[in-house]
């Protein structure tokens, strides 16, 4: 195992990582990342270099069940994205040649009958929004009203759910309790979902209680275990585009594996207090600035990502990580995690993390300072 003290690395990265798309001519401003999808900082980490399993690859989208708008701005309406995701199949764009953003009056729902796989594509150019005052998608297998179709809907295979080259802003799950709530930009239980070239910006959930997660995303009951893959995607990566949460301000699950490649994290935070159990007198929460992950046996795999600038008010400023039966494990691999301060607690040793697994953190090629 080698963990790097050397900021060398995270300096390097820092510079090539984050880097913003838009430029300021000095005549006008720099495009706003929160209305412009090809503004702000790029999805993934470009130095990360970890391999994609075949699992994790893009989904092939080019034969549409559903495009949404008839080649201008106006046309992509958040009425016609919430239709397309009710019918399933595969969703692209037609917006016109520009970068356009979509706000969403109403959550976007899957109906669990209409995969068996469920791709959203937005081509780079899609910014779903959810106004500040909506969570922007939703797919729960075990909500009746979105249909049952196993007698198992906590483990099962389908709807198979694949975001890509899209960016979720202002998403908002506050309040939102159907199991558990969270997940501002994205909640799923059941079935499977994956995350490719995406970006995640401004999204909340909850700011205060003990398990409530997910400014960006909440997952639960992934069938058969399988990891959920977040691949060359980027939560927060600029001051003042992190999302946030009681708890895990990018991720959040409860027994979710998740493999996360060559991918940034920054500037997201977990704004609970009291932590978990919570402490007599507090609301709870407060851990996993950037990642927060509960349960018993699952893992978290760490390739090729740049973790920086997080912050959590309790343990973790980058990862949380409890499992509490120690059957979990934790590997970071090719990674750097960075400035990730822990007002409460963490493991020491392990600068901006907190674990509790099957053994300390196995550590390869990384810095972590």
């Amino acid at each position: 195992m080698t963990r790097t003290r050397s900021g060398g690395t995270a300096a390097a990265l820092l510079l090539t990582g984050l880097v913003a798309c838009g430029s300021d001519s000095g005549t006008s401003p720099p495009p706003d990342p929160l209305t412009n999808s090809t503004a702000g900082p790029p999805a993934g980490n470009a130095q990360g270099g970890c391999p994609i399993p075949a699992a994790a690859q893009l989904e092939v989208a080019a034969t549409p069940t559903t495009v949404v708008g008839t080649g201008t701005a106006a046309s992509c309406t958040g009425d016609a994205v919430v239709g397309a995701v009710a019918r399933g199949g595969v969703i692209t764009f037609d917006c016109g040649p520009d970068p356009v953003t979509i706000t969403l009056r109403e959550t976007a729902k899957v109906v669990n009958d209409t995969g068996p796989k469920i791709i959203i594509d937005g081509g780079g150019k899609v910014t779903l929004s959810g106004g500040g005052k909506v969570r922007i998608l939703y797919m729960n297998t075990c909500d009746q009203a979105q249909k049952y179709t196993t007698t198992h809907c906590q483990n099962q295979d389908t709807p198979q759910l694949t975001v890509q080259n899209l960016t979720f802003v202002d998403g908002n799950a506050a309040g939102q309790t159907t199991d558990g709530g969270g997940g501002g930009a994205i909640f799923d239980r059941g079935g499977q979902l994956k995350i490719i070239n995406s970006r995640f910006f401004n999204n909340v959930c909850d700011p205060t209680g003990q398990d409530v997660g997910g400014g960006a995303v909440r997952a639960l009951d992934q069938y058969n275990g399988m990891p959920l893959y977040v691949v060359n995607s980027t939560f927060g990566g600029k001051e003042g585009l992190g999302n946030q949460c009681s708890n895990g301000g990018g991720l959040s699950s409860i027994g979710v594996s998740y493999t996360v490649l060559n991918s940034v994290f920054s500037y997201n935070s977990a704004i609970g207090n009291g932590a978990n159990p919570k402490r007599a007198g507090t609301p709870g929460g407060g851990s996993g600035g950037a990642i927060y992950n509960d349960g018993n046996t699952f893992k978290l795999t760490l390739c090729g990502n740049l973790i920086n600038n997080n912050r959590a008010n309790e343990g973790g400023g980058a990862i949380f990580f409890v499992s509490n039966d120690r059957t979990g494990s934790l590997l970071i691999q090719n990674s750097t995690l960075q400035s990730n301060p822990s007002a409460g607690f963490e493991t020491a040793g392990f600068p901006g993390i907190f674990v509790l697994a099957s053994g300390p953190p196995q550590v390869t090629n990384s810095t972590i300072q």
